[in-house]
Formats: structure tokens, C-alpha cells, sequence
């Protein structure tokens, strides 16, 4: 059987064939896909089509899942089989992993070729000049051609094991090509890398999910590649350069340049831009060529790799305690400022904000990689007129958030379409809706990137408080993917709560039944709890004391809520969007389902000992927090207020006041202290 040139897949029922027969068959598929990938994703020239690949691929796995015993761990099959690990396992080099030697300026260049020159004797010195990549250095080890594990540099003498991570780029083969001449063992050095392309892919959606985006692909390749699942790194947009023999047994190769040309022959990936020099003009030349190319190719790099090529030369020279004294990188100037927006995504926050954010080709911005920027809103992208493969100048405003400045202009280069905010959240397809510069999500129970963020509102102790639900407790819920919307919070059991990082049986047990009480309080507290925007603690006992109960508001008009005291046409909308928007809809549909019925309120009730009267706090108070005292004067109808007006009945003045206090006396509003504040509160 043969799958190489032509495939027949004609196949004999699996039912039919003989243990041996199945064998031959298994060797001959794996063989056929393991080349087909080869010429895939290693050398770019396809010879089958992917629906004959599919057949092939599917075959084997008929195959293998008929005869078991005769799966293999390095089956084209097995590249996404492992179950995840609870840490990576550290693993001793086969040859010490070096660091390299480098400089920006041209004389220290000057100064390596020299002393190549003075300590070979006068002989010539051939240099393989190679691009110096900006991903994550790895060992991959081989035995008689079949692969055995890979590892991360780590110090360079050890690494973690990341073996099965490695399995999942397909460029990487578990068999080398050429099966004749394969070395009894080969340890090789290669560069991980995430593409341009993938890794802004990977940033929007990131992005849209509310996740913190990557710096720059090669943390993005980096943090990939520790993953301690291997079906997080599949599918990730990641490839390799081999560059380097570590260790061989039986080689014969005299050269650099032979071993890369081996390299092609067993199918580990080369750079194709490599070349042979031999004086420093030339080297010169070439790092100036590629450092005018760089925006061009597919993937990172920032500088140059010199290497001498003979490895009787290299012997010679030897090595120092952690670098060659055979190899030197010339890096490029960073590029400063000035860059490419390659795309413009929005971001989605834990309020509900939908934010336009720039993708960057990486730039250096005061010390600092940026990759993304803000872009504020939609009329700010406008007054701007970026448009994605503008080139922009950044800045970072107040030194800490980066921020595209201007475009800056490029005479007759075709521009791409002006950017609008989308009409549906990108996060979960609710629909947005406009209000002043910003625009927002409705969608705040369950939409994805603002789900820990109205977890943790909703367990607040103003809402729900919930004891134990704190920030780090909600983002490690929804991470394990235990819960997707505060109605997810009532079906978790005391076992669920157990996989939460530090959670014993104890703390698993009090946080359930704390959830578990939570389904009876007063509706004015869940209303609060539900984050609508707008409806802080005041205005959700005004809605609690005029509709009594969830049902009479959830069908309240925007008419109905306008002609409620203290409520305008802002409040209403927000209130009528909210209950309105399907995907609430649902997760209150689910949350009355487990059993979670705030109580009914009654109507406005006699007047509280402080109906009507408005507060502010300037200072530091000993015996309550600001939230606390300000709860307390809503609790008993007052109001609490952060500017002094001519409403302002009381300012309540704590240690160290600031502003506040003088201008209550401008206005000559009325100056209590902490004591009288509490007499006030507890008469």
C-alpha cells in the first residue's frame, strides 16, 4: 500500500480485515499523512486534495479504534489526545541550550567579525546568516526518526516538558522524512512562533471574550505553549524554524549549511531567507535588507543571527559560560511610534461599554511594546479617520495607556472603509444601543466579558452579599466554566464549588448555602443586584415602592416609569432596554426557576425619619466605611449625593476633608461631624 503519490481509497471493510493486514495498513496511512503533511505545511506544495486527506486521516482512525493495541502515541491521530496535566514536568537538555550575544550598534558587529578573524588564523570565515526570530526557543528530540518529547529552554541546562503541546503543531512532524541515513538520536533547537495574522486574530478574540489581549506574538506563542491542556494550543495560529543541531550520534555533517539542507531532507521546517557570507560588507548588506523586509513577512523578527558555518571552526572558538563565542545577533532599532493599525475591534466591559480598540504591528513606545490602543469611541475614531492599514502615531497618554494620535499620511495609498460601531454586541449578539458618545450592551447577565463583573456586583454587599464571592472567586468560576450568567450561581452544588482554586469542603459548603439564601430578599436589593444601568441603591427602592413586585416592572412602560417621581426619560430607557433584551429574558426566566422570588415591597411607605433630606461626605470616617454611611441615609429615605448643591441639606465632615468642605461653608449648608451623624441616624 502506498499513499504517497496517488492514495487509493478504495478501502477493504475494517470488519473484514485480519489483525495483520490491519498492521501493514496503519504503517502504510501513517507513512502517506505524515508525508502529506510534510508537503502541506512544510513545503507549501499540496499533491492530494483535503477531501482525499480526510479520507485518509479517517481511515486511520477507524483502524485504530478497531485494533487499539495497535495505536501509537505518535499517530498523526494522537495530535490532540492528551488529557491535561496539573503541571509541566521539568526535563534535562541534551546539550546545553545557549543564550546568544547581541548589539545594536555597527562597531560591536565590527568587533565579533575581527576577533573571528584573529582567532582562525587567518583563515576565511564563512558566516550562515539567518533572521533572528522573536518567539519561544524549544529542544525537540528524536530517536531513530521517531519523536520523543519537547521541551521549553527553561535556564538552558533544564526545561519543562511540553511534549504534547508540541504534538499539536502540525508542521512539526513525529516522524522524519528520508528514512534512510536517520540518526540513532538527534536533538534539534527550533523558534515557536505565532503569525501576524493569527496573533491579531487571536487579540480580537480575546478581546471580544473581555480578555486582556497578548503584548506581541511572542508572549502570545509563549503562554500558548505552557498551556497545561493541549486542546488549548490546537487550533492556536502557531508554526516553527528549525535552526540549530543541540546533539546527534552519527552525523557526518561538516557545516551549518549542510545541517540546514539535512534539516529540508527530514522535514523540520527551515527559514527560506537564509544566506552564506563571508566579509562584514556582506553581513551589513543583509541586515539592512532585512530589516527593510521585516513589515513584510508573515511572522516577527527583530534582528540578525551570525554564525560562523564550519563546525571545525566553531570547535575551535568554543563557547563561553552561556553563549558562543561562534554566533552573534544583530539587532534592529525598535520600531518607534510610528506603526501599522492593522485592525480595529471592539471591546466589550464589564459595564456594558463598547469600546473601538486599535490592533497594532507591535512598536516600542517609550520602553514599552504596544500592541493595541484605545479609540475611545466612535466619534473619536471619526475625527481621527483611522481606518485599518493606516500608519498611526502612538503615544501613552499619562505615560501608562496607549493611544493612537494621528494618522499619519500616505500619499496615494489606497484606504479601506471609515469604521461604525457594529449594531450587535460582538460579545453576544444582544442588540447595542446609544447613549450620548458611548455605546452599550443591555446584555449585562450574561453576556461573556461582563459576566465576573455583575457576578461580583450582584454578591456585593450592598446587593446580595454574598459572603465568599468575591472578584477571584467569580473569575475562577467562569474560567472552569462552572458558571455563564448569575442564574448558573443557584445550580452549583457544595461539589461543584470544591474545583474552585483554595475551596475545601468547609468553604465549599458555607459559600453554597450562602448563595442558597440569597433567593428571598427584598426586590428593591435584587433589582440593585441586577446592574441595570442607572439603578444604584436609591433609585431601586424608588422602583421597589412604586411597581411592588418584579412582574408589574418587568411590564412597566417607558411612560409608566417617566411618570414616577425622582425617575427620568435617561432611567426609564435603561430600564425598559434591560427588561426588554432577550438574553435577560432568559436568565430571569432561570433564576425564577431556581427558586429565586424577591419579596414583594409595599407601596411608598410613611415618611422615614430622613425622607427627602441629601447628604454628602468629605473626609475619613472612624466607624463606617462610605458605602455604609451612605447606605444608612438611603435606608432611612434620605439621599446621598458626591457634589455640594443648593439641595444639600447635611455635609458630613470626617478626618482629612477635602474640597467638599469648603464649599459647604460657600454655601453655607449645614457642617455636622461623625457624632452628630450618628446620633442623627440612630434617633
Amino acid at each position: 500500500m502506498d499513499f504517497k503519490k496517488n492514495p487509493d481509497i478504495d478501502f477493504k471493510d475494517v470488519d473484514k480485515l485480519s489483525r495483520e493486514e490491519a498492521r501493514k495498513e496503519v504503517e502504510a496511512l501513517r507513512e502517506g499523512i505524515e508525508y502529506h503533511d510534510y508537503l502541506y505545511y512544510v513545503k507549501n506544495q499540496p499533491r492530494i486534495s483535503d477531501a482525499v486527506y480526510d479520507k485518509l486521516f479517517q481511515r486511520l482512525e477507524k483502524l485504530e479504534e478497531a485494533f487499539p493495541d495497535l495505536l501509537s502515541d505518535t499517530s498523526p491521530t494522537q495530535r490532540v489526545g492528551a488529557e491535561p496535566v496539573d503541571e509541566l514536568k521539568k526535563v534535562a537538555h541534551a546539550e546545553l541550550m545557549l543564550s546568544l550575544n547581541s548589539a545594536l550598534e555597527e562597531k560591536d558587529v565590527r568587533n565579533f567579525h575581527d576577533f573571528m578573524r584573529r582567532n582562525t588564523k587567518g583563515k576565511t570565515v564563512e558566516y550562515v546568516l539567518e533572521p533572528k526570530f522573536d518567539g519561544l526557543s524549544i529542544e525537540v528530540v528524536y530517536e531513530k526518526g521517531r519523536f520523543q518529547y519537547g521541551a521549553t529552554r527553561g535556564n538552558g541546562e533544564v526545561g519543562e516538558d511540553i511534549s504534547e503541546n508540541v504534538k499539536t503543531i502540525r508542521v512539526i512532524p513525529m516522524h522524519l522524512q528520508d528514512g534512510t541515513g536517520l540518526p540513532d538520536f538527534l536533538s534539534v533547537r527550533g523558534e515557536v512562533f505565532m503569525t501576524k495574522q493569527g496573533f491579531q486574530q487571536l487579540n480580537r478574540e480575546r478581546i471580544e471574550k473581555g480578555q486582556d489581549p497578548f503584548a506581541n506574538p511572542r508572549n502570545a506563542a509563549a503562554g500558548t505553549m505552557r498551556q497545561l491542556d493541549p486542546k488549548n494550543v490546537a487550533g492556536r495560529p502557531l508554526d516553527i524554524f528549525f535552526y540549530e543541531i543541540l546533539n546527534i550520534e552519527g552525523d557526518g555533517l561538516a557545516s551549518h549549511w549542510e545541517a540546514l539542507k539535512q534539516f529540508d531532507r527530514w522535514g523540520l521546517k527551515t527559514n527560506p531567507h537564509r544566506e552564506k557570507a563571508s566579509g562584514f560588507e556582506a553581513i551589513a548588506s543583509y541586515h539592512e535588507k532585512m530589516s527593510r523586509r521585516r513589515d513584510d513577512l508573515e511572522y516577527e523578527i527583530d534582528g540578525i543571527v551570525i554564525k560562523v558555518d564550519s563546525y571545525e571552526q566553531r570547535a575551535k572558538l568554543g563557547v563561553r559560560q552561556r553563549s558562543p563565542r561562534w554566533a552573534y545577533a544583530w539587532k534592529f532599532s525598535p520600531k518607534r511610534e510610528v506603526t501599522i493599525l492593522e485592525e480595529i475591534v471592539v471591546q466589550v466591559g464589564r459595564t456594558g461599554v463598547l469600546t473601538p480598540v486599535a490592533l497594532l504591528q507591535p512598536v516600542d513606545v517609550g520602553g514599552v511594546t504596544v500592541s493595541r490602543a484605545t479609540l475611545h469611541n466612535e466619534d473619536e475614531v471619526k475625527k481621527k479617520d483611522v481606518r485599518p492599514g493606516d500608519k498611526v502615531r502612538i503615544v501613552r497618554a499619562g505615560d501608562v495607556i496607549p493611544e493612537v494620535m494621528e494618522r499619519v499620511k500616505a500619499p496615494g495609498k489606497k484606504r479601506q472603509k471609515p469604521f461604525s460601531m457594529p449594531t450587535k454586541c460582538p460579545a453576544c449578539g444582544a442588540k447595542i444601543f446609544r447613549e450620548g458618545a458611548y455605546y452599550f450592551c443591555p446584555a449585562g447577565l450574561s453576556c461573556p466579558p461582563q459576566v465576573v463583573g455583575r457576578i461580583v456586583h450582584y454578591a456585593s454587599r450592598d446587593a446580595l452579599d454574598i459572603s465568599g464571592l468575591g472578584e477571584k472567586t467569580a473569575q475562577d468560576m467562569v474560567q472552569k466554566g462552572l458558571v455563564n450568567d448569575v442564574a448558573d450561581l443557584y445550580t452549583l452544588s457544595a461539589k461543584d464549588l470544591l474545583k474552585l482554586d483554595g475551596f475545601a469542603q468547609k468553604s465549599a459548603t458555607q459559600l453554597h448555602d450562602a448563595i442558597q439564601e440569597t433567593k428571598h430578599l427584598p426586590l428593591d436589593r435584587f433589582l440593585y443586584a441586577l446592574g441595570i444601568r442607572h439603578v444604584g441603591r436609591r433609585m431601586a427602592r424608588v422602583l421597589g415602592e412604586r411597581f411592588q413586585n418584579l412582574e408589574a416592572l418587568k411590564e412597566a412602560t417607558k411612560n409608566d416609569l417617566e411618570n414616577t417621581e425622582e425617575i427620568g426619560p435617561e432611567i426609564a430607557r435603561a430600564v425598559t432596554q434591560f427588561f426588554a433584551e432577550d438574553i435577560n429574558k432568559q436568565v430571569l426566566a432561570r433564576l425564577e426557576k431556581e427558586g429565586v422570588e424577591p419579596n414583594e415591597m409595599s407601596g411608598k411607605q410613611k415618611a422615614l425619619p430622613l425622607q427627602g433630606k441629601v447628604f454628602v461626605f468629605t473626609g475619613k470616617l472612624k466607624n463606617y466605611t462610605r458605602n455604609e454611611a451612605q447606605r444608612r441615609v438611603e435606608d432611612l429615605g434620605g439621599r446621598a449625593t458626591s457634589s455640594v448643591s443648593g439641595e444639600t441639606d447635611y455635609v458630613v465632615a470626617g478626618a482629612d476633608p477635602g474640597s467638599k468642605l469648603d464649599d459647604a461653608k460657600n454655601q453655607g449648608v449645614r457642617i455636622i461631624d461623625e457624632e452628630d451623624f450618628k446620633k442623627m441616624i440612630q434617633g
